[in-house]
């Protein structure tokens, strides 16, 4: 008998989130309904929060939940969620994952891969004020970036700005100016003189 794959003998649920061996992960929670106001929360869970992540019922985050990462609205949401979808799940089939269907209305909370999880939260944090004429401009440039810039863009900023509401300062506004306000040069994302603004610090190491 041919041996299973890997993949078909590890529990995944939502977007590649693998509840019996992770450590931390991420939720997405998108309100019922289809109005453009309605706000979707990401959250970040480790440790015993992570029991039934997706599957158990959980109130709204409040807003100074240390947990809450994002809020941003439907329509912005809307506007990036399907490219980081197609984005995730090449990543996950690279790896011998399943993928996952983008839903505009899920029904509930949306587990996600921790890896996943920050690239997302980096992207949201681009868009969350900027116009949504940006947003393809913040796409754009996001994608030019490898994973592990976005994971350490995510640790830089979550470190002093990574709570919800603490919008508009610090490496949330330098997201903003680096991803959405920085037009894309000939169709390759970031200019070198910014790329090397945002990502030009000693501590930056991409060897995993």
């Amino acid at each position: 008998m041919a041996r299973a794959s890997a993949s078909a003998t590890r529990k995944i649920v939502g977007l590649g989130f693998l509840p019996e061996e992770a450590r931390h992960g991420f939720l997405i929670d998108v309100p019922k309904g289809s109005a453009d106001s309605g706000m979707v929360c990401i959250t970040e869970h480790r440790g015993n929060d992570l029991d039934h992540l997706g599957a158990r019922a959980v109130d709204a985050p409040q807003p100074n939940d240390p947990a809450l990462r994002v809020v941003i609205d439907r329509a912005r949401w809307l506007a990036l969620a399907p490219a980081f979808w197609d984005e995730a799940n090449r990543r996950l089939r690279a790896n011998g994952l399943p993928v996952a269907k983008f839903q505009k209305n899920p029904g509930k909370p949306v587990p996600v891969h921790p890896s996943l999880g920050k690239e997302l939260c980096v992207l949201c944090w681009a868009v969350e004020d900027a116009s949504p004429d940006d947003i393809p401009n913040a796409l754009h440039n996001w994608e030019t970036l490898a994973p592990e810039e976005r994971w350490w863009l995510y640790t830089m900023t979550v470190a002093t700005t990574g709570q919800a509401m603490q919008k508009g300062i610090g490496w949330r506004k330098a997201l903003r100016a680096a991803l959405a306000d920085n037009p894309f040069v000939k169709g390759e994302g970031l200019s070198p003189r910014a790329r090397r603004e945002l990502l030009g610090h000693s501590q930056l190491s991409l060897s995993l």
